[in-house]
C-alpha cells in the first residue's frame, strides 16, 4: 500500500512539473492586446506570452516587453483601461527593427516584439 501511494505522488510531482511549462501571457494582457489589434488577433493567439516574452523564463522580456513594462509602471496590472493606454504608448517607441517603432510593425500585420540576437 505504502508502494503505491509513493508512486501515486512521483506520477503527480512528474504530471505537475512537466505542464508547469506551459506559459501564457497574463489574460488581461492577451485580451487587450486582441481586442486592440484585430488584425493580430489569430497571431498573438498563437503566440500567447511570446509577444512580450522569450525563452523559459517569465523574466525573459524581449524589447516589445522591456517597453510594455516601461508603459504599464507596475507589475500584473489588471486595470484594462491602463493595459490598453500601456499598448498605445508601447506603440510610439523604437523597436529593434532598424528605423520602425512597434506601432509600424503592428501596423504592417506583424507582432511587435523581437527577441535579443
Amino acid at each position: 500500500m505504502r508502494l503505491t501511494w509513493i508512486s501515486l505522488a512521483c506520477c503527480t510531482a512528474i504530471a505537475a512539473f512537466v505542464s508547469g511549462n506551459s506559459a501564457e501571457a497574463r489574460p488581461p494582457y492577451l485580451a487587450a492586446f486582441k481586442e486592440t489589434y484585430a488584425n493580430l488577433a489569430d497571431k498573438a493567439a498563437e503566440s500567447k506570452c511570446m509577444i512580450c516574452h522569450f525563452g523559459e523564463s517569465k523574466k525573459n522580456k524581449n524589447d516589445y516587453g522591456k517597453a510594455m513594462t516601461t508603459a504599464l509602471g507596475a507589475t500584473n496590472v489588471k486595470d484594462t483601461e491602463a493595459i490598453k493606454a500601456a499598448l498605445k504608448k508601447a506603440e510610439a517607441e523604437k523597436s529593434s527593427t532598424e528605423g520602425k517603432t512597434f506601432g509600424d510593425l503592428i501596423k504592417a500585420g506583424e507582432l511587435p516584439g523581437k527577441n535579443p540576437a
